[in-house]
């Protein structure tokens, strides 16, 4: 009789055990992948500079914003002017560019937006410029997971969209992107670089 009572008491012991490990398990919060956590951690946001740049090469960056509940995300590598012709010199006019340097720009949304009256689905997309004189090209490309635009392929455009330059009065040393948000569903991605901006409207699909 005791004998049985031994085992019964240590079976109920395990069982609890086990519950109380499985609760546990479940319980804890899902962690997110080492890289993605490393890559957020070393990214730069760029601010606004108009100081010449000592720092060799181009920084890993980030520009992350708001538009209403849409939450927009620009991973880049941003280069440095230092001293160097810009336009036309480093950045060629009228040829598909990175924006950017070494591995594609990408821009990633949680909710549709509306660009150029084209509602492009969330997701992660390249972000490809074809810089102009008087015009740019602004193009959401779906292979953005590529080395500068060694494989760009225009037949995985998702949208193009053309745009005015603009010159600015304030000099910006280092490439920089910002999420502006003008109401709860409209906004601007705005690229900076040396004296010129380049924007591009999006639409919070609500």
């Amino acid at each position: 009789m005791k004998k049985l009572i031994a085992i019964v008491s240590l079976a109920s012991f395990i069982y609890l055990f086990g519950c109380t490990s499985k609760s546990k398990e479940s319980q804890s919060p899902e962690k997110k992948p080492a890289a993605e956590t490393k890559k957020s951690k070393n990214a730069a946001v760029i601010m606004p500079q108009s100081a010449p740049d000592t720092l060799k090469g181009s920084l890993v960056a980030e520009a992350t914003g708001k538009v209403g509940e849409t939450e927009i995300t620009i991973s880049y590598h941003s280069p440095a002017v230092r001293g160097r012709i810009v336009w036309e010199g480093l950045v060629p006019y009228d040829i598909v560019w990175v924006t950017g340097a070494h591995m594609a720009t990408s821009i990633e949304f949680n909710h549709d937006l509306v660009i150029a009256s084209k509602t492009i689905a969330a997701g992660k997309y390249a972000f490809f410029t074809i810089p102009g004189k008087n015009e740019w090209t602004i193009i959401l490309n779906k292979n953005w997971q590529q080395h500068l635009t060694d494989k760009y392929d225009a037949k995985d455009d998702v949208v193009r969209v053309n745009v005015k330059p603009e010159i600015e009065e304030t000099y910006q040393e280092r490439l920089r992107f910002v999420i502006e948000a003008e109401t709860n569903s409209i906004g601007e991605i705005v690229m900076y670089w040396d004296k010129l901006e380049i924007s591009l409207p999006i639409e919070v699909v609500n």
